[in-house]
This record gives C-alpha cells, structure tokens and sequence, in this order.
C-alpha cells in the first residue's frame, strides 16, 4: 500500500509512502536517540537504569500475589503460617512502593533530560541554519520543509518520553512474556494474533495524518501568516485604514475550515475503524480468559496461578497493544523526525575551499567584475549579465538603474551571499570565491534598503553589527535593559567605544536625549518598555552597523530612502568624509547622492549600459540623463 502526500497548492513535488518507507522512516528514531546520549550520558544511563526495575516490577508483583493467594489457600486447610504470609505483604508493599518512587524519580531526569534535549536541538537547528545560502530562503519548499522541522522541535520531550516508554514496555512485556511461556505458550500467540489489527490499523492512520500535516503545511504557514497580520503593529495601521480586519478574517476562516473539515473526516474514520479492531482485540482476550477458567475448574491450575495467568494476560495483552500502538506513534513521530533531519542534511553551496586564504587586511589593487553573469535558481532570465567593471582602492562608485536593473544582486555577488553563474569577481588579483569566505564579509560592510529592525536595545541594535568585538559586552549586560535610568546615565562611560562612535557617525547619537535608557533603551513594541522608532531613525542605526565595521568596501543600498532632505544632505557629508581612503559602492534613485561618487555605473536589464562621471554621463544624453532630467522635472 502507498500513501499520497500532497502538499496544498502544489508547495512540494507528490510524494509516495510505502511500507517499507514506512519500516525505513524508524532509523531517525535510532539518530535521534543518539543525540539523547549526546546531551547528557549521565541522565541517560540513569533514566535507563530507572527504567529496567520499573519494567520487572509488574510481574514480580503479580507473582507475589500468587503466592499469597496459594498460601491463603492453604491456610485455610491446615494450620496458617502468618510469617510468610506477612514477609510476602511487605516484600508486595516494598515493590509497590518502591516502584512508585522509581516512577516518579525517573519522571524527574526525563523531564530535566528532555529540556536538556529540547534546547540542544533548537541550538543546533538554529547554527545549521545559520550556515545555509541566502537561495534557501528564497525557496518555499525550503520554508515548508522548515516549518515541520521547527514544529518538531517543540515536541521532542514527548518524542523522548515515547522512546523510553517504548522500551520499557518491551522490558515489561518480555518478563510477562516468559512468565506465559512457561505455562501455556498458546495464550501468548493468541494474545500476539489478537492486537496485530490494531497495530496495523493505528499505523494506516498515523501515515494518514502525517500525510494530513505534510500536505498542509503550506497552509498552515498561510493561517500562521493571516494570524500574524491580523494583530501585528507592522500592519495594523493599513488593516484599519483599508478595513481588510473582515476579508483576513474571512479568508482565514475559510483556510481554517479546509483544514477543519479534512481533519475531521480522517479522526471518524480512525474513531470508528480502531473501535472495530478493539471489538477483535476483545474477543481474542476474553477467548483465552475463559479456557483459563475452565481449567481452574477442572483443577488443572490452582487459584493463585490462575491470578497470576490472568493478570500477565491482561497486562501482556494491554501491554502489547499500549506496544503497538506506542511503535505506532514513534513512526510517525519519526515521520516528522525525518523532517528535522531533513533540514540538517541540507548543505550549503557557498562555501570556503580547504585551507583558503583570509582576504588581505588592506586592499591595495582593488575588486574587478570580469564578465559576471548570475541567474536566480528558479528562473532562467539572467539578473545581470556580461557585467564588468572595476573598483580601486579608496574609490567611491555609485550603482544607478530602474528598479529591476540588476543593482542589489551585484552587491550580493559581491558579499558572496550568492556566486557567479558565469565570470568572476577578483579581489587583489584572486577570485574571490578562492578566499576564506567569513574574512570577505567581514571585510564588507552591506546596508541593504530591507534592513533588519531588531526589537533589542539600542546598543545591541548598533553591536550586531560587529558582533564578534562587542558580544563579551552585550553578554555580560544583558540584564541592564531593567536597570533605572539613573543608573543608566551614571554608567554611560561603560558603552564600547566602537558602539559610541558608530552612533555618532550616522547621527544615532541624536537619537539619545529622548530615549529614557539610553543606549540601553529597548526599541520596538514587542517587549515591554519599547519605544518605536520611525523609519528615519531606523535607517540610522542601520548605517550604524555598517559604520561599526572596520570594512575596507562600504556598500549602502538606498540608504537615505526614509531620511528628510537635510537628513540626507547631514549623512552624505559625513559618508564622503568617513569613507576616505576606503572603497564605497552606493545604490541609490537620488542623483543628489549619486553626483557625490567618483565614477557612476549606469544597469538596465542586467547589462552594464554606462559608465563615468556625472557630467560626463549627462552630456552623453543617455539613460542617465533621461532619469536626472525626470527626477530634475519634479523640482520644478
């Protein structure tokens, strides 16, 4: 049998399950287990140890209940023996509650283990992620893939708890399983023929609702999304000007009930298929429960063996099913197991070679486009194509175009954050795709006009851009966000200095006089305390981050488009000044950023279309020209 898994909207290629995909699918529960011993071996081994006594313990209590069953029975013939009797009520007495407080000490190390477990994997997740290229987040399956796998990560304590219950029920089952066998081996095959359609059926169903999930998980990522809009401040001002609060609940409705409404039919279908296997289950149990009896009648077996048989049936019986269907949810929890492991085994493209050079400290011959050419992964039209032009050192170019022009994808090239589909970029006479790729962008400082706002403090919002030198800071003050103002002002002296002096070279500084906290003042609305900011003053500590950098090529995509015109004029003063003796590359629509470059490089269609300075391209009464005298047009 093969299982269809769909996704909605078409999100992945189909996908078809068989059962020896099935049986497959169990080995990431074996690499997960792995990872358990990984993240702590002490807990491990004593949960293991817990485990083993909590197994024997069932049938060692079954047993000594037989025995005093017979020796009350035999009490009743001939004179009692009250010592036994009584050592056997206190030995039953210790299992008991001994196996209690097992029980509950094995609930204690499971329960630190598995948030041990927890933070492990998501640590790890987030460090894998890390290393992935830019095109993987630009891809839907990816995001698809990616959403099963952080699901998954949020359920791994009840993952873990499965694995050991599992085992422990086969330790179980194996002593109960010995104890049938030594008497009438029958009962155990009986018992085995009677539970299998219920395992069968339970893992019919549990591929079924994977299937259910995988297949939504695009749409699950759209309600996730709709849910976000409908009560987010990014969106709230447009949501109540436009009055779209109805259509996105509407349409979430809509989504919700879709997914309702499949649901729904599979847990009938599983509610009412389980109830008939239950039904099999049942007549096979009470089958061997009544030849039990009719042999105790016949007195074939005494009254405390009968106990004994009767109770390792019924634990045995439920054992085996709690068994099956507990194997039954490790395989579908190893379903989206694999998805986890999935999102781990996806490596990156962009990578450094083995023992690749760092980039020179000092760029001295400069960067050179040689006949570049790049073409995004799911399109065959090329972003930018037979482009080549240099830099020097210390040399200020500006990038101009019509949006679309191929601007932003050349800096990214340019970061590595993607690689040439054809051509080179040589840095220093040496492709830059032969260095060390973390000492290139270290040695690249990027503003992209789609800047991250973090809802951190002021500081950290200016030190994640030279994370390395400032981290030990923001570490050990990672706690002073609480702290009083006062304390705050008193302890100002106490801000890096490279935090300080970033600040004040993109005018962050301005910022100050009316943050209570000051640099240590939360920004965003998202945490309490936070202080929104506008988009101005956003783009500020964005060129913050960029300033903190001591990078030798300063790039800044649209960086004034949310500035005032004295704000502008304020930040490109500053820029022309602080980018002295470095190479600085500038995307901008504004030719009155642009006129500051020492050379203009005009893009249309990918294609580098002119070059040179700004008089020299206005005479040529080129592209360039056109865009300055409709951008000049609307200043008159």
């Amino acid at each position: 049998m093969v299982y269809n898994l769909t996704p909605i909207n078409q999100g992945e290629p189909r996908q078809r399950v068989t059962w020896f995909q099935k049986v497959a699918a169990l080995r990431y529960a074996f690499r997960l287990i792995k990872l358990v011993w990984q993240t702590h071996r002490g807990f491990t081994i004593l949960i293991i140890g817990l485990r083993l006594f909590s197994a024997i313990t069932p049938v060692a209590v079954l047993w000594i209940g037989k025995l005093i069953i017979d020796a009350v029975i035999a009490a009743q013939r001939q004179s009692p023996n009250f010592y036994v009797l009584g050592k056997l009520v206190v030995l039953e007495i210790c299992l008991v509650v001994g196996g209690q407080m097992i029980a509950r000490a094995s609930a204690l190390y499971e329960g630190l283990l598995g948030d041990l477990f927890s933070n492990s994997i998501n640590v790890r997740l987030m460090q894998h992620i890390a290393t992935l290229d830019l095109h993987h987040f630009e891809d839907s399956v990816f995001y698809d893939r990616l959403e099963r796998a952080r699901r998954q990560t949020s359920n791994q304590t009840g993952f873990l708890l499965q694995l050991l219950q599992l085992c422990e029920d086969v330790l179980t089952l194996v002593s109960l399983s010995a104890a049938l066998l030594a008497y009438s081996p029958w009962l155990l095959s009986l018992l085995v023929v009677a539970v299998l359609p219920s395992f069968f059926g339970e893992t019919h169903f549990a591929t079924l609702g994977y299937a259910l999930i995988y297949g939504w998980t695009s749409g699950r990522r759209r309600l996730d999304y709709l849910r976000h809009i409908g009560g987010s401040n990014e969106t709230a001002k447009e949501v109540q000007l436009f009055g779209l609060a109805g259509w996105i609940v509407s349409r979430f409705q809509r989504l919700s009930a879709r997914f309702y409404a499949e649901n729904k039919r599979l847990a009938i279908r599983k509610s009412i298929v389980g109830a008939l296997l239950f039904l099999i289950s049942s007549a096979g149990y009470y089958t061997a429960y009544a030849v039990i009896l009719v042999r105790t009648v016949h007195g074939e077996i005494t009254i405390g063996l009968l106990t004994f048989l009767a109770g390792s049936f019924q634990r045995s019986r439920d054992m085996v099913q709690r068994l099956l269907l507990g194997a039954s949810g490790i395989y579908e929890q190893a379903l989206f197991v694999k998805d986890l492991f999935d999102v781990f085994e996806m490596k990156p493209s962009i990578t450094s070679p083995p023992d690749a050079p760092m980039a020179p400290d000092r760029i001295r011959k400069g960067l050179v486009f040689e006949d570049v050419g790049f073409r995004y992964s799911d399109s065959q039209k090329w972003a930018v194509r037979h482009v080549s032009f240099s830099i020097a050192p210390g040399e200020r170019v500006a990038l101009v175009g019509e949006n679309g022009a191929g601007k932003t994808t050349l800096v990214k090239l340019l970061a590595r954050l993607y690689d040439v589909t054809e051509g080179r970029i040589v840095l220093d006479g040496i492709d830059i795709r032969d260095y060390d790729i973390h000492s290139v962008r270290r040695a690249i400082g990027v503003i992209f006009q789609d800047f991250a706002k973090y809802d951190f403090r002021l500081d950290e919002n200016i030190g994640v851009g030279e994370i390395d030198e400032v981290r030990e800071y923001l570490d050990a003050d990672e706690d002073c966000g609480e702290a009083e103002p006062s304390a705050i002002n008193n302890g100002v002296d106490r801000i890096p200095a490279v935090i300080t002096s970033a600040a004040d070279k993109s005018l962050t500084s301005g910022l100050l006089p009316r943050l209570p906290k000051g640099y240590r003042q939360m920004l965003g609305r998202r945490f309490e305390g936070g202080i929104e900011l506008s988009g101005g003053e956003w783009q500020k500590i964005a060129l913050a981050r960029a300033y903190i950098r001591d990078a030798q090529v300063l790039i800044l995509d649209e960086p004034t488009a949310a500035l005032d015109a004295r704000a502008e004029y304020e930040v490109f003063t500053r820029f022309s000044r602080l980018v002295t003796g470095r190479m600085a590359v500038i995307i901008s629509h504004r030719f009155s950023t642009v006129r500051m470059a020492d050379r203009i490089i005009v893009l249309k269609d990918g294609l580098v279309l002119e070059e040179g300075t700004h008089s020299q391209l206005v005479e040529r009464a080129g592209l360039y020209r056109e865009l300055f005298m409709l951008q000049a047009e609307g200043y008159r």
